[in-house]
């Protein structure tokens, strides 16, 4: 039917499509202003995707982008780790060798776990946020990378894509917020079925503003002609249209093979409408040695390197040209652009070639892959050898090869933060087990094959590799790679294996990592856990696991119940890591002690074993500890009252996290600077730094710490509608999971404060109760004092009120009995301890102008201006209603006014004023004014009570009937009182609250009250 026509395998003419390439162009150009862009790009197999982003990168090079592409590598069922990510900055560092190399400048040991050229890795990180920290550093150099330049990055076949790849994918299109850069992934839309992995992915991304998703149809009747018109060269004739149409449902790929193959194969009336057999009918048409080659690239992989397929097909150098120059001849095979080697043209060949293969067929070609790759290592890129070397031997089914070979694998996927991968390889490490032969499991070693976790077991000398040993390592591996449903059930299942056996090691190992996984799923506290690790190591030779043990019940200690039990332990973990020689463990340990010790009063031991502490871990380079001193160093200065200190502190803890790729632990440092500045009294520096973690927190419980932040400075500015939506938020982020004081306390005391000052009285009362009922055990004085001052001020302003009056003895009491159990060993403290005992005896009507001076004396030294305020309020009202000192008063109000109006604390503000107003104190004093007479009022006599209830503007009769309600008279009480008609009365009551501006008559009789208004106690 095509007679001699000359045809190609891919038309010239690109057909259809308009409106797609459209999009990504469109895309294109938001990228170039300076946003980052996504495009997700799917559709069956052989529909044209390819074509399509080919098309669009030609445009992308005519406007000058710089385009890196990548593509996801498909070995047996194991993708390589970051394969696409890894060709794209190939691709990358062969197009801006000198930018690429600036972008990456200091960071070459971490990025060689994705471009291994970089250099040689660091050392793996012990802990869990390496993975994170990789991410965020890719993150970076793209940043810096498309700073200035559009960068067009393609990840082709992400169908095929890694969990590590997703993963990373996942956190680029999260967190990318900067620079010009359009992400293009291609995937095979019929290949996501319900359980595909990737599945998920798309879903979340779909929720992404900066991610569009192309899909892209099958081609119409009229496209199918336009398309054989570009390969044929010459228009065909309606029958050919329509025969092939029919065949191909318009999958352009397949338009193209029925082509190639009626013209091979002359009239195709007789051809399969299997599509395994139409693929294989060209194929099948090549001499004898082409077909064998193909069938061996087919099971090689995606791409196959020269040296390696000559190894394995066996052929004279001459067979092997010709052999290969027919297939790719025939538009079978192409030579890998980047690569010295060969691939199919399109995967579905491949596909249909592998899955023709007979079982033993398949078998020897991946032995002799194998053995190739193990007689010359050299013949593939260093990081992809031990990953393919392990899926040749598993797919030879040789259990005595394949163990060995996934082990070495799932070493190098942890070497390269390739979590899940690792833990994959584990998995079949563990299905292979009992299959390999005795004697190859004898030559295994720990230090071969399992990264020295302290106390797992896998330690030196521990003889050879067990079956528990791959266990452990699964069991971190899934904990690392965010797979905690599986690594609670890895360590479950191990402690059932371990159940009479006299390991008790190894049994307190585990159980300490299901402590920590019960408590990351709020599963419980995991102290039962921790406790039952304690006791199996009790009494042992100290050891890495008896340390490890020590060191976790000690910080659960601090985080839970701090005091001396906690700060022993700590004590103990330092001294066994000591004589066993973990260094990590003991800079953990010491961390944690010197933490409990500012905790238990001895601020300066405390802070300097922090900060030696820090310094170590800077030299060593240990990151996990690095990080979390620059954290905890912050915090408990903060605790101490060195406000301005650990401002200082979290610079450098924000400056080891940011250099490091830790945006969450960068988020923790920058809350806790927040809450440093707001002490001080730098509330715009407080919200700024407040915002700046915002950005950078990855975690439910940093940004429960961000919420808590923005809590504050609402409540001290006024926006109770903003602290209300933030104490929500924390409460489903933080409160609702954790069992820690340093989250519930501080959230109750806010919740109260909020309560009160929307006036539901009742509500801060009960809030309290419940918390206050848990206990404040020592070490939780920093959260707890001013919780208990919340507490007095709440029951101080609402004295007088009849709901509220018949619990106050009891909850005075309360705040007494907590007050007297909790230490006050630091200035912060003792100040916070002589506030409360000032505002327990306002809220009992007895407070004096010396409780105030006190309270003020105490505070004074220490730099937090807000708080000062607050006690000049008081201390100048005390002075009113004490008929004392009006210049004293006057002072202390302008003083307050000032701070509160800086800050723009205005309850504070508005709190003054009103007082000033009702006491006849000008806030601000004229310019000629004297010491003496600044603040008076023509001299007029000082009457605090008559002054006050003139300020608010009531009329006598007002006055009468204010007088009735703050004594509980109800409106038809104030009527006969009165002889006025209920009416009458509610129409009084009604103005009185409004020149009041109270919200009820709870309020405007606390007033009364708490102004002693109309003779009043």
């Amino acid at each position: 039917m095509l007679g001699a026509v000359e045809t190609n395998t891919v038309s010239p003419l690109f057909v259809g499509r308009t409106r797609e390439l459209a999009t990504l162009t469109e895309t294109l150009a938001r990228a170039s202003a300076g946003e980052p862009q996504a495009l997700l790009v799917g559709g069956e197999a052989g529909v044209g995707k390819t074509r399509l982003v080919e098309e669009f990168l030609a445009v992308a090079s005519r406007r000058e982008a710089v385009v890196a592409v990548g593509g996801c590598v498909e070995i047996g069922a194991d993708g390589l780790p970051y394969a696409p990510f890894a060709t794209a900055l190939r691709a990358l560092r062969r197009a801006l060798p000198e930018e690429l190399a600036q972008a990456l400048a200091g960071q070459e040991g971490e990025l060689a776990r994705l471009l291994p050229e970089l250099g040689e890795a660091g050392h793996a990180a012990h802990d869990e946020n390496g993975t994170a920290r990789l991410f965020e550093l890719t993150a970076r150099l793209l940043e810096r990378v498309c700073a200035t330049r559009t960068l067009v990055l393609v990840l082709e076949d992400l169908h095929w894509s890694d969990a590590s790849t997703r993963h990373l994918l996942s956190y680029l299109l999260r967190t990318l917020r900067a620079g010009r850069l359009v992400l293009v992934g291609t995937y095979r839309s019929d290949d996501v079925h319900r359980r595909h992995p990737l599945r998920p992915l798309l879903a979340e991304l779909d929720r992404l503003r900066t991610v569009g998703r192309v899909e892209l149809d099958r081609f119409s009747r009229a496209e199918v002609g336009r398309q054989l018109t570009g390969i044929l060269a010459v228009a065909p004739d309606a029958a050919l249209v329509d025969e092939i149409f029919d065949r191909s449902d318009g999958n352009a790929f397949f338009v193209e093979e029925l082509a190639r193959t009626i013209e091979c194969c002359g009239d195709g009336s007789q051809l399969s409408a299997s599509l395994r057999d139409l693929l294989l009918v060209r194929v099948e048409t090549l001499p004898d040695d082409a077909q064998r080659i193909a069938r061996i690239v087919a099971e090689g992989g995606s791409t196959v390197e020269h040296r390696l397929l000559a190894a394995v097909a066996r052929l004279a150098d001459d067979d092997l040209d010709e052999a290969l120059r027919a297939a790719v001849g025939a538009g079978i095979l192409l030579p890998a652009p980047d690569l010295d080697g060969y691939r199919f043209r399109h995967s579905l060949v491949r596909e249909a070639v592998s899955d023709d293969l007979l079982p033993g067929e398949r078998s020897r070609l991946n032995r002799r892959y194998a053995e190739a790759l193990e007689a010359d290592p050299n013949l593939v890129r260093a990081d992809e050898r031990a990953a393919r070397l392990a899926s040749y031997w598993y797919a030879a089914h040789d259990p005595a090869k394949a163990l060995p070979a996934v082990l070495r694998a799932s070493v190098e996927a942890r070497r390269r933060y390739a979590h899940s991968e690792q833990l994959r390889l584990l998995e079949r490490a563990m299905e292979l087990w009992d299959e390999a032969p005795d004697s190859v499991r004898a030559t295994l070693r720990p230090l071969d094959y399992a990264e020295v976790y302290p106390g797992c077991g896998c330690e030196s000398g521990a003889g050879p590799l067990r079956h528990l040993d791959l266990m452990a390592e699964a069991t971190v591996a899934a904990r690392f790679g965010g797979d905690r449903e599986r690594a609670l059930t890895l360590a479950k299942k191990a402690l059932r294996l371990l159940d009479g056996d006299d390991d008790p090691l190894r049994a307190a190992w585990f159980w300490v990592q299901r402590s920590s996984l019960v408590q990351t799923l709020s599963r419980g506290d995991g102290w039962e856990e921790l406790a039952t690790a304690q006791e199996l190591v009790r009494g042992l030779h100290p050891s890495a696991v008896h340390a490890d043990v020590l060191v976790n019940v000690a910080s659960w200690g601090a985080l839970h119940r701090p005091g001396p039990d906690a700060l022993a332990a700590a004590d103990r973990a330092v001294e066994y890591a000591r004589l066993v020689g973990e260094e990590y463990i003991e800079l953990h340990a010491r961390l944690t002690r010197g933490w409990l010790t500012i905790d238990a009063g001895g601020v300066d031991e405390g802070l300097a074993e922090m900060y030696a502490v820090r310094d170590r871990a800077d030299a060593l380079c240990l990151v996990g500890v690095m990080s979390r001193a620059g954290v905890n160093l912050p915090s408990s200065l903060e605790s101490a009252g060195r406000s301005l200190e650990a401002v200082a502190a979290a610079d450098h803890g924000i400056t080891i996290c940011h250099d490091h790729g830790m945006p969450d632990s960068e988020a923790w440092a920058r809350a806790n600077q927040a809450e440093s500045y707001f002490s001080l009294g730098h509330w715009d520096e407080s919200r700024a730094a407040t915002d700046a973690a915002a950005l950078l927190s990855r975690s439910r419980k940093s940004h429960g710490l961000v919420a808590s932040r923005r809590i504050e400075l609402a409540l001290a500015r006024g926006d109770f509608a903003e602290a209300e939506e933030q104490i929500a938020l924390n409460g489903r982020l933080v409160g609702a999971h954790e069992f820690q004081p340093q989250y519930l306390i501080p959230l109750a005391r806010q919740t109260m404060l909020l309560a009160a000052r929307q006036g539901r009285v009742p509500e801060a009362r009960a809030a309290f109760e419940a918390r206050s009922g848990e206990g404040f055990p020592p070490g939780t004085q920093r959260y707890a004092l001013p919780l208990l001052h919340v507490a007095a001020v709440v029951e101080a302003d609402a004295r007088g009120l009849p709901a509220t009056e018949p619990g106050r003895p009891a909850v005075l009491e309360r705040i007494r009995g907590h007050l007297k159990r909790l230490p006050t060993l630091v200035p912060v403290w003792a100040a916070y301890g002589t506030l409360i005992e000032a505002e327990l005896a306002r809220a009992e009507g007895a407070d004096t102008p010396e409780d105030w001076a006190r309270a003020a004396a105490a505070f004074g030294p220490l730099r937090r201006p807000y708080e000062l305020a607050q006690i000049r309020y008081r201390w100048a009202e005390s002075v009113v209603a004490a008929s004392g000192d009006r210049a004293t008063a006057t002072e202390l109000l302008r003083e307050a006014h000032a701070v509160a109006e800086r800050l723009g604390a205005a309850p504070l503000a508005e709190s003054v004023g009103l007082l000033a107003r009702r006491a006849r104190i000008v806030l601000s004093a004229p310019a000629d004014a004297s010491p003496d007479t600044a603040g008076e009022d023509t001299g007029a006599a000082f009457e605090p009570a008559a002054d006050a209830i003139e300020s608010f503007g009531l009329t006598s009769r007002e006055q009468e009937v204010h007088r009735l309600v703050a004594a509980g008279y109800t409106n038809r009480g104030i009527a006969e009182e009165l002889y006025i008609s209920p009416k009458t009365a509610s129409v009084h009551v009604s103005n009185i609250l409004a020149k009041l501006g109270v919200a009820g008559r709870g309020e405007a009789a606390a007033l009364a009250h708490r102004l002693r208004l109309y003779g009043t106690e």
